[in-house]
């Protein structure tokens, strides 16, 4: 460092805020050069030069006193805050380098977690041989200190303002029926036609009335619905459907094989409900383990290719199942 400049650099201007707070926490220039291992006048030029590129005093001293200025006290504060800020983001880009290790816990929804992501995290296991993963079940977690849970992917919109949420992709879902549940006539083309028929209800996210768009003209039309079963578990309601119980809205990821094989018809293909957003949450912390940033970002690679979401959905940004 240049310590006769009256413009510091940036990385100057952090030498000369620590050594501002080491010689507060100190109580004396002595103290504080001792402690950063420099001489009593260059702690007295970076208290000097780090007045002057403020502009204002920081420090009243007499021959047998120190006292921190109005304007000291301030600098005092901020400067701390300032150097713990800066210390945990090298704090984070060094887990970012270095190799992985340790327990992380995980939380899925059921659906997910049961099948589809298991790929990512066999993938993520190999790249990270140092790691191991509790993946557990679990559609909402709501609170990640208590259950010490590291992080979970989530369906629906963030709930909770206090936690870091990172949008993955989305789920594109769509109305199917089986065959027989026809009784022979034509599978309906038209929302309206819908809702003759009976229905099944995902209990998280329609239960009486489902929205349905149209893909090319964006015209909403809603079905009412008195359910003839209704259910918190996406497999539950696939299982229902297959049974001929009802039609019912779920996530095309799980219904294409279906589909496929002709188990399940799509109906009214040009109508879908609304994509459900799909985010990876964890907890706010100045510091996070290498582990964590390496699993968020081998999901953020592999979520949209496993969602049957349109690639690049996952952006930026709670909810439930699949």
């Amino acid at each position: 460092m240049n310590d006769a400049t009256t413009s510091p650099a940036a990385g100057d201007r952090l030498l000369l805020m620590e050594t501002f707070v080491r010689i507060v926490e100190a109580g004396s220039l002595s103290a504080a050069a001792a402690q950063l291992q420099a001489t009593q006048p260059t702690v007295s030029r970076r208290l000097q030069l780090l007045e002057r590129s403020l502009g204002v005093r920081l420090l009243q001293r007499s021959t047998h006193a120190m006292r921190l200025t109005v304007d000291g006290e301030r600098c005092f504060a901020r400067a701390k805050e300032l150097l713990a800020s800066w210390d945990a983001f090298e704090a984070e880009l060094r887990g970012a380098q270095q190799e992985p290790e340790g327990l992380l816990r995980v939380a899925m929804p059921h659906a997910f977690g049961q099948e589809r992501f298991v790929a990512p995290l066999a993938g993520f296991l190999r790249a990270h041989p140092r790691v191991s993963v509790e993946w557990l079940l679990r559609d909402d977690v709501r609170d990640f200190i208590a259950t010490g849970i590291d992080c979970a992917v989530q369906v629906g919109e963030p709930a909770d303002p206090s936690v870091v949420a990172v949008r993955l992709s989305e789920v594109p879902r769509i109305v199917v029926g089986a065959p027989q549940l026809l009784g022979g006539a034509p599978p309906p083309q038209d929302a309206q036609a819908l809702a003759a028929l009976p229905w099944l209800a995902l209990q998280t996210f329609y239960r009486h009335e489902l929205a349905l768009r149209h893909r090319a003209s964006g015209r909403l039309a809603r079905i009412a619905m008195q359910p003839r079963m209704s259910t918190d578990s996406l497999y539950a309601l696939r299982s229902a459907a297959l049974q001929g119980l009802g039609v019912c809205a779920g996530s095309a990821w799980l219904l294409e094989d279906d589909i496929a094989q002709g188990r399940l018809l799509h109906l009214a293909p040009q109508w879908e409900a609304a994509p459900l957003p799909v985010y990876i949450v964890y907890p706010q912390a100045r510091y996070y383990p290498s582990r964590l940033l390496r699993f968020v970002a081998a999901m953020r690679a592999a979520v949209p290719g496993l969602t049957g979401a349109e690639e690049g959905a996952g952006e930026e940004g709670g909810g439930s199942q699949a």
